[in-house]
């Protein structure tokens, strides 16, 4: 690779574990900013808009702002707008993030004929009712759009169920095939590497899902660094569909990693 330029950076799991900062995270990402590297947070969080997650944040220490952040929403929003302008979109989501939905035609899941079906991030809303509700929109023609397939995140109470799990169902019962907006499309990641005006070669993608974050970065020509933290499993790290260009114990220990490549060119 050539010199790192940036730093993309997944949040939940890396940085946070229930918004709670792991330890030396926000020294850590201090020593990035302090280097003059260039930094995205990109995360499938979809539970709070760029604001709340940078207000969050930013209390806890993180020097970040919400134009530092990327998520699954704005993403989301954007490609709604290119391939489905002014279409009706039933979203299932658990948070509010309409704010980072801006321009896209939201109607209730119960409306009668929506164009495109909208799965966010899992929770409580996730209930029987609302999954077959949204089956049957899909049934009728509606197309299905998905910010993730996460099958799972870490939170203080130990490993939750994400809407992966639920969109695989979906998907086999409708006969339908979800676009991914987020993580781990190509596009997410292009898109953060505009916003940050580098080259693929020139940035690391720093998470703790081997699949969504680090191999998907590396299909893109990203260096990928996955972390033990998070969601990270021993098991997922033996069975995933390649290899991580670098694994490290947590988030604290990317500096180091940094300066060793920055020798060594």
């Amino acid at each position: 690779m050539t010199s790192v330029r940036a730093v993309l950076i997944d949040i939940d799991g890396v940085l946070t574990v229930s918004w709670e900062p792991l330890p030396g995270a926000v020294e850590a990402l201090r020593e990035i900013r302090a280097a003059g590297l260039g930094v995205a947070l990109v995360t499938n969080t979809t539970s709070r808009t760029r604001a709340s997650i940078a207000g969050t944040l930013a209390e806890a220490g993180f020097p970040v702002a919400a134009e530092d952040i990327l998520t699954a929403p704005a993403v989301t929003a954007g490609y709604l707008a290119e391939h489905f302008p002014g279409a009706r979109c039933a979203l299932l989501n658990s948070g509010d993030v309409r704010e980072d939905l801006e321009g896209v035609r939201l109607v209730d899941l119960g409306d009668d004929d929506p164009d495109v079906v909208v799965l966010g991030g899992a929770g409580e809303e996730f209930g029987y009712a609302a999954l077959n509700r949204a089956f049957g929109h899909l049934q009728r023609g509606a197309r299905l759009v998905a910010m993730h397939r996460n099958l799972y995140w870490r939170t203080g109470d130990g490993l939750q169920l994400d809407a992966g799990a639920f969109l695989a169902g979906l998907e086999r019962a409708a006969r339908a095939e979800a676009v991914v907006t987020g993580k781990p499309s190509r596009a997410f990641f292009a898109s953060a590497l505009a916003r940050l005006g580098v080259g693929a070669d020139e940035a690391v993608m720093v998470g703790d899902d081997v699949e969504s974050d680090v191999l998907a970065a590396q299909a893109t020509g990203v260096t990928g660094v996955l972390v033990r933290t998070g969601k990270f499993l021993p098991e997922t790290l033996r069975d995933a569909s390649g290899t991580p260009d670098h694994v490290i114990d947590s988030f604290a220990d990317l500096p180091a990693l940094l300066r060793a490549w920055s020798v060594r060119e």
